[in-house]
C-alpha cells in the first residue's frame, strides 16, 4: 500500500482534530482554539491547546505536539497504518488499493483476530462453570477480585484435548493451528494447546487479543505456557498490559516493567495501572523501544531473588547501545524473595511507593554490579574492573551519552581507589608575638624540604591565582585570618608583592589580636600606611574572581566555608606536588608495584584537588545564575 503525501494531507483536512481529541479530553473554547488539561502529563491549569485551522495540538507544559495521526499513535497507542485506517473510515475516504499479497495478509489477520476473540470468550465462559472452580479458587487465593478478573479477561482452559477445537470448529483446524490454539503433530489429530490452565489474554496496543498465557492450576511444568509466535503475536516485541498501561503511564508520567502477568495485575488492582511485563524472556531491544515511546525513564521492577536481579542487569546491559540524551532506565529493588504481588498483598501500595522513591539510576546499577563481580585487592583485578567498565562504555552508541558515562566511571574509579589523604599537619612551629624581638617583623621559618620538593616549589608550587583569591578573601573577611593562623603561618607564599602583602596581612592580624575586632575597612587603612593601599583596594574590587569569598554581598556562611576549602587546597597542593615528584624520582630509580601504586594515588590526589577547586567555582557560578548572591 502506498500512502502519498496528498492522501495524508486530505485525510488531515477532513478530520476535526477538536472532535477527535474531545472524545477523551475535556476541551473548552479559547478564541479560535480549544484548551484543556494535557493528557500526557498531570496538570491542574490547562496548557494543552488544539487548533483546527492549523491541524495540530500542542502542550506548553510538556511540549507534546502532533496532528490527528500522531494523536492516535501517541495517545491511543495505535500503529501508524491502523491510525490512518481509522481516520480514513471516519472521514469516508477509501484507503489506497493494496497489492494482492498485502490484501491476503490483512484478511487473514482479520480472521485470526476473530479466532482469538472467540477463544477468549470460550475461556471466560469456562471460568464461570463448575469445571473452573479450581481456577477461581487460585484467583481468590491470590487476592484477585471479581472486578479485576473481568477487567483483565481471565478464563479457564478445560483439561481436555478437544474441547476448544470442538467449540471453535467453524473456523477450521488450519486457522486454529495458525493462531497457536491447536498443536499439529504429523500423523495425529490436532489437539488443544492449553489444557487445565488459568488463561490470561495477551492483547496488542489496540486491546485486541493476540495470544494467551496459561498458568497451571496445581503442580507441574511449565508453570506458565505462552502462545507460540504467530502472524499476530511476536513474543519479543509484545509487552503484556501495554494496551491498558500506556494511557495510565502518560498520565502518571512513569511506567513499571514487572516480571509476570500477576505482578502487573496486582499493581493495577491496588491503583497502579502503569505496569507491563515481558512474556517469560529478558527484555528485548524491541520491547525497550516500546517502553521509551511511552516514557523516557521506565522503572525496571523485577523480583528480589537472584533470577530477578540477573534479569535486571541483563536489561541494563541490553539498554546501553540504545541510550540517548534523557532516555534511560531506573531500577526498583524489592525485598529478598518478594515480587510486587507479594509486597502489595503483605504491605500495600505505600511500601511499593517507598521503594520507587529510592529507585536506582542505570549508571548506579551497572557500577555496583561490576564492583561486586570479583575481589579488587590487586592491581590486576582493578585493571580487569576498569576494562569491564570500558567495555560497557564502548557499547553505548550515542557519542554524548558515551562521553558522560566514560567521565562518570573514571571519576568513580578514581574516588574508589584513591588512597585516603591524611589531614594537613603543620611542619614547622608557629612563633607567636611574645617570642619576637622588638621591631622584628613576623616571618615563619622555612620548612625543611627535599631537593625534589624544592624543584617543584621553584616551578611554582603555590597556585598564584588561587593565592590571590585567598588573599582577597582574607582582606574582605579579616576575622577568618585568626582561624587559619597556624596553617597560614607554615605556608611559604609566592615571592614578590603578593607574598609581601600576604605577610603584611597576617602581621596586622597578629598585632591586632588584643584590640577590637578587625574589619575590612580598618585592615585596608592599616595596610595603606605600609604602602599597600592600591593593591589592597584592588583585591576588594575582585568581584571578577569566581569565588563567593571574594564577592561583596555573598552569604557569610557560604563565603566562610568556601574560604576554608580554598585555603585547604592552597596548602595541600604544594605538598602533593612535592610528594609526587619524590614518588616519580623513586620510580625512575627502582620500579616496584608499591611505588607505582603510590604514584597513581598521588596523581589521583592531584585530580581530586583540581575537582574540589572546580566545584568551588561551579557552586559560585550556580549561585550567581540563580540570583542567590548580590553583585
Amino acid at each position: 500500500m502506498s500512502l502519498t503525501p496528498a492522501f495524508l494531507d486530505e485525510l488531515r483536512a477532513r478530520t476535526s482534530l477538536t472532535a477527535l481529541v474531545g472524545k477523551t479530553v475535556k476541551l473548552t473554547r479559547a478564541g479560535r482554539e480549544s484548551k484543556g488539561c494535557c493528557p500526557f502529563h498531570n496538570e491542574k491549569t490547562p496548557s494543552f491547546y488544539v487548533n483546527d485551522d492549523k491541524g495540530f495540538y500542542h502542550c506548553f507544559g510538556c511540549s507534546a505536539h502532533g496532528d490527528a495521526i500522531r494523536w492516535l499513535t501517541d495517545h491511543q497507542g495505535l500503529p501508524f497504518i491502523d491510525a490512518v485506517k481509522e481516520l480514513a473510515a471516519a472521514a469516508g475516504m477509501e484507503m489506497p488499493a493494496q497489492d494482492r499479497q498485502s490484501a491476503e495478509r490483512a484478511e487473514r489477520a482479520k480472521s485470526l483476530h476473530d479466532v482469538m476473540q472467540a477463544a477468549a470468550d470460550f475461556f471466560t465462559q469456562q471460568l464461570g462453570s463448575s469445571e473452573g472452580a479450581a481456577a477461581r479458587a487460585l484467583l481468590d487465593k491470590r487476592g484477585v477480585s471479581g472486578a479485576t478478573q473481568r477487567s483483565f479477561g481471565f478464563g479457564y482452559a478445560p483439561d481436555s484435548r478437544t474441547r476448544l477445537r470442538a467449540a471453535l470448529k467453524d473456523f477450521g483446524d488450519a486457522m486454529l493451528i495458525e493462531a497457536g490454539l491447536l498443536i499439529q503433530v504429523e500423523g495425529k489429530e490436532p489437539y488443544d494447546r492449553f489444557r487445565g490452565r488459568l488463561m490470561i489474554p495477551i492483547r496488542d496496543p489496540r486491546g485486541r487479543v493476540i495470544a494467551f498465557g496459561g498458568r497451571i492450576i496445581g503442580d507441574g511444568e511449565p508453570k506458565y505456557l505462552n502462545s507460540p509466535d504467530t502472524p499476530l503475536f511476536d513474543k519479543g516485541r509484545t509487552l503484556y498490559n501495554l494496551d491498558r498501561a500506556a494511557a495510565a503511564a502518560r498520565k502518571a508520567e512513569r511506567l513499571f516493567v514487572v516480571e509476570g502477568y500477576m505482578d502487573a495485575v496486582a499493581l493495577a488492582q491496588h491503583g497502579i495501572g502503569e505496569a507491563v511485563a515481558p512474556l517469560g524472556t529478558a527484555l528485548t531491544e524491541a520491547q525497550l523501544e516500546r517502553l521509551w515511546r511511552v516514557v523516557d525513564v521506565p522503572y525496571v521492577c523485577l523480583d528480589g531473588d537472584a533470577a530477578g536481579q540477573k534479569a535486571a542487569i541483563r536489561a541494563a546491559q541490553r539498554a546501553l547501545p540504545l541510550l540517548a540524551p534523557g532516555r534511560s532506565l531506573a531500577f526498583v529493588t524489592l525485598p529478598e524473595g518478594q515480587d510486587p504481588d507479594d509486597l502489595m498483598r503483605a504491605q500495600g501500595p505505600g511500601a511499593f511507593e517507598s521503594l520507587v522513591r529510592s529507585a536506582q539510576p542505570l549508571v548506579d546499577r551497572l557500577w555496583q554490579h561490576e564492583l561486586a563481580a570479583e575481589p579488587l585487592t590487586t592491581p590486576e583485578q582493578r585493571a580487569g574492573f576498569k576494562r569491564r567498565l570500558g567495555d560497557l562504555v564502548q557499547s553505548i552508541t550515542d557519542p554524548s551519552v558515551r562521553a558522560e558515562y566514560q567521565a562518570e566511571f573514571r571519576h568513580r574509579f578514581d574516588e574508589q581507589f584513591a588512597r585516603t589523604r591524611q589531614p594537613f599537619q603543620q611542619r614547622t612551629p608557629f612563633y607567636p608575638m611574645a617570642q619576637r624581638r622588638p621591631g622584628q617583623k613576623w616571618t615563619p621559618p622555612p620548612p625543611p624540604v627535599t631537593e625534589d620538593a624544592k624543584r617543584v616549589g621553584a616551578a611554582g608550587g603555590i597556585d598564584r591565582v588561587l593565592a590571590k583569591a585567598v588573599l582577597a578573601g582574607l582582606v574582605r573577611h579579616p576575622a577568618e585570618i585568626a582561624r587559619h593562623m597556624e596553617v597560614l603561618g607554615g605556608l611559604r607564599l609566592a615571592e614578590g608583592a603578593l607574598g609581601r602583602l600576604f605577610e603584611a596581612v597576617v602581621d596586622v592580624a597578629l598585632e591586632d589580636r588584643r584590640g577590637d575586632p578587625l574589619d575590612s575597612g580598618r585592615l585596608v587603612t592599616i595596610l595603606a600606611r605600609s604602602g599597600f593601599d592600591t593593591v589592597a583596594h584592588d583585591l576588594l574590587r575582585a568581584d571578577t574572581m569566581p569565588y563567593s569569598f571574594t564577592r561583596a554581598g555573598a552569604d557569610e556562611k557560604q563565603a566562610r566555608d568556601d574560604l576554608d576549602e580554598a585555603i585547604a587546597i592552597l596548602v595541600a597542593r604544594p605538598e602533593v606536588d612535592a610528594a609526587l615528584a619524590e614518588a616519580t624520582s623513586a620510580m625512575k630509580a627502582r620500579f616496584t608495584a608499591e611505588a607505582f601504586e603510590r604514584q597513581v594515588a598521588l596523581v589521583n590526589e592531584q585530580r581530586a584537588l583540581d575537582e574540589r577547586l572546580a566545584n568551588l567555582v561551579q557552586a559560585n557560578e550556580d549561585a550567581r545564575a540563580l540570583g542567590l548572591e548580590d553583585d
